[in-house]
């Protein structure tokens, strides 16, 4: 059920992700079978190793910032930030600077940029409804029914109504899926500074922030002292091997990987690294066919695949302006982060969610800890100071 709700649920940004940077059909299902090798071995080996439900997934907001930021990048190019991500994944694993370097950025500022990149997917949802509305439409009133009855499925189950409505009018094209095992495509990397800093940095962030972060905080919730500093290790080496052939980021699993910890999956916690084990089972499997899934994905109506993909974000894209604008003293800064983010603005050539980041911790700094405490505002005053921590 882990692999089968995290598919479903960011499958089609994958391929939206592939194409931004002119991945062909068969450099399609190299990613696929990388990203899938690669969450596979780690969540494998890892829950082997610590007895634990160490659950490893693509990164979904990092597949986002691609197909939103990448368009125009060459494919060489885009491995090669692939490549800068990972070994600095390496480094804060190996030097165990993970939380201080993720402490550098305001976690308000952090949340805000994911917002920003997946606020044109939640956009896209409706925009679809002028091509397809009672397609698209039905697809959200049965996710929103199933958030309250079965919020667990609620995303299958759109996608299941959107199959079911798509095969009834006879625009799903059946006879373009195959059965076909996925071979590797090795893609010679290549570096500019244009994409390091607009494609590699901010990959990096956000998938440390919104990825990495909320894994491990999931891991302890459900009381597992799992040591964090070997598994980012692992995984940015793991990523390192497997770019060329497409794994642009795999990352601790967070919502996902609940379903693995909790007490469905079994009633010893001591035992539940079973569970990650057959997750990652299931990850081999979806590699090893990766080009049968691209087949299945392209037979559908892109309307179906937008709807799906912005759907099933819709609870990051709250989650993430929720924390975002929570704590008033780093609402405007992590508003203004937010607001470059999903703008789009390009200067110099470089994406907008650096600007963003840069806009946005500009902000905080600016807005910064009161110089006196006369400056702290008086009870029933509105509070308009940014205290920078």
């Amino acid at each position: 059920m882990t692999t089968l709700v995290g598919v479903t649920s960011s499958a089609a940004i994958v391929f939206q992700a592939a194409r931004a940077v002119g991945a062909r059909p068969a450099e399609i299902s190299s990613w696929i079978l990388a990203l899938g090798i690669g969450i596979g071995v780690t969540s494998i080996a890892l829950s082997l190793r610590y007895r634990a439900p160490v659950v490893m997934a693509w990164s979904t907001p990092g597949a986002a910032l691609l197909a939103t930021s990448a368009h125009g990048t060459p494919l060489p190019e885009a491995v090669g930030a692939f490549l800068i991500t990972s070994a600095l994944t390496v480094l804060v694993g190996v030097t165990g600077w993970f939380e201080r370097a993720v402490n550098l950025i305001p976690p308000s500022i952090a949340s805000a940029l994911l917002a920003g990149i997946l606020l044109q997917f939640g956009i896209d949802v409706f925009t679809a409804m002028r091509t397809q509305p009672w397609l698209v439409l039905a697809m959200l009133v049965s996710y929103l029914l199933c958030k309250r009855l079965l919020p667990r499925y609620a995303v299958l189950i759109a996608l299941a109504v959107g199959t079911l409505l798509t095969a009834l009018r006879g625009s799903f094209h059946l006879d373009t899926v195959r059965l076909a095992v996925a071979a590797p495509v090795f893609t010679w990397p290549s570096w500019s500074l244009h994409t390091t800093i607009s494609l590699a940095i901010p990959l990096f962030v956000i998938t440390m922030t919104s990825q990495n972060l909320p894994g491990v905080v999931t891991l302890r919730a459900h009381g597992y002292r799992t040591p964090v500093s070997p598994i980012l290790s692992w995984s940015g080496l793991t990523n390192l091997v497997l770019a060329p052939l497409g794994c642009f980021g795999i990352n601790l699993a967070a919502i996902t990987a609940a379903l693995c910890m909790g007490p469905d999956a079994h009633e010893d916690p001591a035992q539940r690294y079973r569970a990650g084990i057959v997750s990652g089972v299931c990850y081999l499997v979806l590699g090893l066919f990766g080009a049968t899934l691209g087949s299945l994905i392209a037979a559908f109506p892109l309307a179906l695949i937008t709807a799906i993909a912005g759907i099933g974000l819709l609870d990051t894209i709250g989650g993430s302006l929720a924390t975002a604008t929570a704590e008033p003293a780093t609402r405007n800064a992590a508003l203004i982060a937010f607001l470059v983010t999903a703008s789009g603005v390009s200067v110099l050539g470089i994406a907008s969610v650096f600007w963003g980041l840069i806009a946005g911790i500009g902000a905080h700094l600016l807005l910064g800890r009161p110089t006196n405490p006369s400056d702290t505002p008086r009870k029933g005053e509105h509070q308009t100071t940014q205290y920078f921590r």
